[in-house]
Formats: structure tokens, sequence, C-alpha cells
């Protein structure tokens, strides 16, 4: 069984923010392959089930991510190893993907509670850029939406990390996807 999480926060309100881009690869990942999330009280979230691939978004809100990821972990015995956690960074420019195997938080919030809730860093993630600006303190610029060039610099994104999700479902090497994907 392979969980991939995509981190965001629940509710209209945050919908097309930035810091909701791992919400946006999920969802357009299920609009492709024609399935749809439902709400699932008991993992805190909304799950997708297809074949021994489970999608997940919490809805813990970022800073409480990984009391969700935990849940689904315990209830489908998945390893770290078959985890793979989709997530912005405000350290890469807008538009540009970067895998990892593991690593620090960086200070990402739903990292670290990922990290203190299944106690280890060694978890494979899809970072997506989503830039800076010093005009703007952080916690609103992630949850400031897209302008429209912006918008247009994460579609093709959506379509990466769709192909992304269906490499790590048929175990394509990470190392591989991180080569190919870098």
């Amino acid at each position: 069984m392979k969980l991939v999480v995509g981190l965001g926060n629940p509710g209209r309100k945050y919908k097309s923010t930035k810091h909701n881009v791992g919400f946006m690869c999920l969802d357009y990942f299920a609009k492709e392959n024609k399935l749809k999330f439902k709400k699932d009280n008991k993992f805190s979230g909304e799950t997708l089930r297809m074949g021994n691939l489970v999608l997940l978004k919490p809805h813990t809100f970022m800073n409480e991510s990984g009391q969700s990821v935990r849940k689904i972990m315990n209830f489908y015995n998945i390893s770290e190893n078959d985890i793979l956690i989709i997530h912005d960074d405000l350290d890469l420019p807008l538009g540009k993907t970067r895998l990892r195997e593991k690593g620090s938080s960086a200070g990402h919030n739903g990292i670290k509670s990922i990290m203190s809730n299944i106690q280890t860093e060694e978890f494979k993630r899809v970072r997506i850029g989503i830039d800076k600006n010093p005009l703007y303190e952080t916690k609103n610029y992630v949850l400031s939406s897209f302008s429209k060039n912006e918008k247009t610099l994460v579609e093709p994104i959506l379509i990466k990390v769709s192909e992304i999700i269906t490499d790590f479902n048929n175990d394509v090497n990470f190392v591989q996807l991180m080569t190919k994907n870098n």
C-alpha cells in the first residue's frame, strides 16, 4: 500500500492559496483519473483509494497534518518508505519542483508535524516552489491566492506531479524519479 499526501488547509477560504498547492495536485490527479475524494472522519481528511494507492488531503489544517498522516498509516499499516508528501516551498522559485527522499522540515510546519507524528525525516517529498515576496509577511504570502500570471506557471506543475504520483504508484525507483524531475 502506498500513500500520497497533499498538504493544504481545508475550506473554501484557502482553496486557491499558495499553501494549498499540495491539495491542488491531488485534485488534478483525481480529475484526470475520473475519481472523487470523500470526507473520511476516521482519518481527519479527504481520501481516495485507487487499488493499492491511497491519496490523503488532511483536514487538520497545515500545522497538524501529521495527525491525519499517522491515522491513515496505522490503519493501512503503511511504511514510511511508501509515503510521498506534496507541499509548497518558499525557497524554490514559482513553478519549480524538487523531489527529495528525506531531509529536514526547512521550517515548513506541515512537514514538522508529520516528522513529529511519524518520528522520522525519512519520507519522500515533492516540493513545489511558490517563491517568496519580501513585501509580505510569510503567513500572509502563503495564504494569498495565485495571480493569473502565477497560475500559468502552476498548471504545468499539476500535470508533472500527476505523472510523478503515477510513477510512484508504479514502483519507479525514487532516485530515477528525482533524476527525471529535478
